[in-house]
C-alpha cells in the first residue's frame, strides 16, 4: 500500500504532463483544419463568381466585340400584339383574374374619390372657357381628360401606409398569378383560376423582398425627382453654372438606376419559380441582361407607350360619354369613371407582366 501511494502522484504528473504534450498537437490540427476549410470556401465562392459573366468590371478598356450579344426576338410591335394575343385568347383566365383583384383592390385599398375626378373635370372646364372662350368643345377636354388621368397615375388619392402595403401586396398577387398562368400556357397546360391563386402564390415573401430590391435599386432616380422639385421651388436651375452640376449629377443618378432597374426587375420573374432566393434570382438575372440592357430599357418604354395608347383607346370614349350624360342627362353621382380607371390599371399591370415574361422567356431561349 505505502508503494502505491508513492507512486500515485508520479503517476498524475505524468498524466499531466502527457496531456501538456499533447494539446498543442491538436491545437495546431485544429488551426490545420480550419485554414483547409477556409480555403475550401473561398475556393467556391470564387468558382461562382467566376462562373457569373462580367463585363466592364474593371478600370481596363473594354471593346465593343467583346460584350456585343445578339438577341433572337422578334420585334417591338410584333411582341406587343402577340403578348395581347395571348390574353385575349385565354380571356376567362385573365378576366377572372382582373374582376378579383379589382374587387379585392376596391375593398382593401379603395376606389378614387368621385369629388376628385369631379374636381379635375371642373378644372379643365375653367382652363376651356380661359384659354379657348369655351370652343375648345366636350371631345378636347375629353382627350385631356384621358391624358391627365394617364399621366397622373389615375389621379389616385394619397393613399395611406396600410393602403399602400395592401396596394403593394395585390401587385405581388397580379404579378405572380399572370406568370403562373403564363408558364403553364406556355407548357401546354390548361390551368385554372383556382389553381393559379393557390399554387402561384408559393414564392410570396421571396417576391416581396426582390420588390423591396427594385425600390432600392429606383432610389437614385427618385432621388433625382426629390432634388429637381427642391431646385426648381428654391430657384437653384437659374444659374448656368449650378444647373450644370445639378443636370450632370441628375444624369449620373438616373443612368444608375437605369443599370440596376433591368436585372431586378427581370429577378421578379426568376424568383417566381418556387425554391429561388431573391439574391439568386438577381445573379441569375444580371448575367442574363449583360449587354442586352439597352434593348431591354427601349422594350419597356414601348410597352408603356403601348398601354397608354390602349388607355387612349378605350377611356376617351368612356369620358366623353360620361361628361355628355352629366350634362345633357344630368347622371348622379355614381363612381363609374374611378371603377374603370381601377379596371384599366389592374389590366395594365396584368399586360405588363405578360409582355416582361414573355420577352424574359426568349432570353432564356436565345442561344447567345
Amino acid at each position: 500500500m505505502p508503494k502505491n501511494s508513492k507512486k500515485s502522484p508520479k503517476r498524475n504528473t505524468m498524466k499531466k504532463e502527457a496531456v501538456k504534450k499533447t494539446e498543442p498537437k491538436k491545437t495546431a490540427k485544429q488551426r490545420k483544419t480550419f485554414k483547409e476549410a477556409f480555403n475550401e470556401s473561398r475556393d467556391k465562392v470564387w468558382a461562382k463568381k467566376n462562373a457569373r459573366l462580367k463585363l466592364h468590371h474593371s478600370f481596363r478598356r473594354s471593346y465593343r466585340e467583346d460584350y456585343i450579344r445578339p438577341l433572337d426576338v422578334p420585334g417591338m410591335v410584333s411582341h406587343a400584339m402577340s403578348t395581347l394575343k395571348i390574353i385575349f385568347r385565354n380571356w376567362k383566365l385573365f378576366f377572372g383574374l382582373l374582376v378579383i383583384i379589382v374587387v379585392s383592390n376596391i375593398i382593401f385599398v379603395g376606389l378614387m374619390n368621385q369629388a376628385t375626378y369631379e374636381s379635375a373635370q371642373e378644372s379643365l372646364e375653367v382652363s376651356n372657357e380661359a384659354l379657348g372662350h369655351g370652343e375648345l368643345g366636350r371631345m378636347a377636354e375629353a382627350a385631356m381628360m384621358v391624358v391627365t388621368t394617364v399621366t397622373t397615375g389615375g389621379l389616385s388619392n394619397n393613399m395611406t401606409e396600410v393602403q399602400q402595403a395592401f396596394a403593394i401586396f395585390l401587385f405581388a398577387i397580379t404579378w405572380l398569378v399572370t406568370i403562373y398562368f403564363l408558364r403553364q400556357l406556355m407548357a401546354g397546360n390548361r390551368p385554372k383560376l383556382r389553381d393559379g391563386l393557390f399554387n402561384a402564390l408559393t414564392p410570396l415573401i421571396s417576391s416581396l423582398c426582390t420588390i423591396l430590391l427594385v425600390i432600392i435599386h429606383a432610389l437614385p432616380a427618385m432621388l433625382f425627382v426629390v432634388l429637381y422639385s427642391s431646385a426648381e421651388s428654391t430657384g437653384f436651375l437659374t444659374q448656368p453654372l449650378y444647373a450644370f452640376l445639378f443636370w450632370t449629377f441628375g444624369g449620373l443618378l438616373i443612368l444608375l438606376s437605369c443599370y440596376l432597374l433591368p436585372g431586378s426587375i427581370l429577378a421578379l420573374v426568376a424568383v417566381s419559380v418556387p425554391g429561388i432566393y431573391p439574391m439568386t434570382a438577381i445573379n441569375a438575372t444580371t448575367d442574363l441582361i449583360q449587354g442586352r440592357r439597352m434593348a431591354f430599357i427601349l422594350r419597356l418604354i414601348f410597352a408603356v407607350i403601348f398601354i397608354a395608347v390602349i388607355w387612349v383607346v378605350i377611356m376617351f370614349p368612356l369620358t366623353w360619354l360620361d361628361m355628355f350624360l352629366r350634362d345633357k342627362v344630368g347622371l348622379p353621382d355614381i363612381p363609374i369613371m374611378p371603377f374603370m380607371i381601377q379596371v384599366m390599371t389592374t389590366f395594365s399591370v396584368i399586360y405588363l407582366t405578360s409582355y416582361i415574361y414573355l420577352f424574359y422567356r426568349r432570353m432564356l431561349d436565345d442561344e447567345h
